[in-house]
């Protein structure tokens, strides 16, 4: 038997009323627990934002702690550098083509060799950039741009006269190079001191020669993609088996640099906020649009015209131009160098310059194109 609908009307407003009491009643609590938890997160934020402030630590100084960059795996290109020391010159039968040389427009080098530069962009042979560094004032010689008529803040240096310099803070003396043509001592974007928070020993000024190293065999797309030294990079997938097999062309198409040579301002319209990917290229200020290709070898103060470097032969893609760029965006890179995975602190300061390469070492097939984004 039904109960009467009024009864029923009744009953259902009772229940409706004691479900909106403790709708209510939850809602009120749900809203205290929430602002009590936003008042203590901010508590909680605020501690940490003092206890950083009173510690003076940073996401760099903490990156050691940092779960981001935690890993149980080693460096797994510690040590692939495949060893080649340098060798005399004359005592080498037929020494390989050598690097830094002339990349001035027209010129030629004396060496016959039967290998090819790679004119690519490196990434469409499956290279990545395994390291970045530079190089006090500029290794390759390009006439107008950088050579012996250029300058800088302490001069330049008269070729063939070579002279060590110190660099501060990195304790370190290495030999100069070339000077591009900026320089203008009456000019304050030359001459106002940078406050470096990064990069050690560098200057206002002052030209570098700055080197990408690309291999197909590095470990690129991973953690470790980025190395120093540049030759765990670079070999960081191929052993000495598998190199002994390899052709010379082999390795001129999957081992190459990028050289591009600047003068450093303190001028932040002179920013580039990426230096670690290869060489600039924004073809609006004329960044990567003149390129010299050749094969040669490694660099550095170590090799000269009498001791030849073993490393050889491999693609070189040099930017023939001189470009200023601000101190800001080298301590930007520097930055970018010190949060990788692995340690790239030996490259935080410029390196020693190789004496420029004598024709007979130089190899004859240089080639010209741009280099397009």
């Amino acid at each position: 038997m039904c109960p009467p609908a009024t009864e029923s009307k009744s009953q259902d407003n009772t229940k409706l009323k004691a479900a909106v009491g403790f709708l209510s009643l939850a809602t009120v609590a749900l809203l205290a627990s929430t602002i009590a938890l936003a008042v203590n997160g901010n508590k909680s934020t605020t501690t940490s934002s003092e206890a950083a402030a009173a510690t003076g630590s940073d996401f760099s100084s903490s990156k050691a702690s940092s779960n981001f960059f935690a890993s149980d795996d080693a460096n797994v290109c510690a040590g692939a550098k495949l060893a080649f020391d340098n060798q005399l010159c004359a005592d080498l039968e037929v020494p390989g083509p050598q690097a830094g040389g002339n990349v001035t427009k027209g010129y030629v080098g004396n060496m016959t060799v039967d290998v090819v530069p790679n004119t690519k962009p490196y990434y469409q042979s499956s290279m990545c950039p395994v390291n970045v560094h530079w190089h006090l004032g500029s290794e390759h010689y390009s006439y107008g741009e950088f050579d012996e008529n250029g300058d800088g803040p302490h001069g330049n240096i008269p070729r063939p006269d070579w002279a060590a310099r110190d660099l501060a803070e990195s304790g370190e003396k290495v030999e100069d190079g070339f000077r591009c043509h900026y320089y203008d001592a009456s000019d304050p974007k030359f001459t106002t001191p940078y406050d470096w928070k990064h990069c050690k020993g560098m200057e206002v000024g002052e030209t570098y020669e700055v080197h990408w190293p690309h291999s197909a065999a590095g470990a690129c797309g991973t953690v470790n993609q980025y190395q120093t030294p540049f030759y765990d990079g670079v070999f960081c997938n191929l052993d000495m088996d598998t190199f002994s097999t390899l052709a010379a062309q082999d390795i001129a198409n999957a081992v190459g640099v990028h050289g591009q040579v600047f003068t450093i301002v303190n001028d932040e319209s002179y920013f580039y906020p990426d230096m670690m990917r290869g060489m600039i290229i924004d073809e609006e200020m004329g960044m990567g649009q003149d390129i010299a290709y050749y094969t040669g070898s490694t660099t550095g103060e170590t090799r000269s015209n009498e001791m030849c470097s073993m490393y050889t032969p491999i693609t070189w893609q040099v930017d023939r131009k001189c470009h200023m760029i601000s101190a800001s965006s080298f301590d930007k890179l520097c930055y970018d160098m010190k949060m990788q995975r692995d340690d790239m602190s030996d490259d935080l300061h410029a390196h020693g310059s190789r004496e420029l390469v004598k024709d007979d070492l130089v190899a004859n097939n240089q080639a010209r194109k741009a280099l397009r984004a």
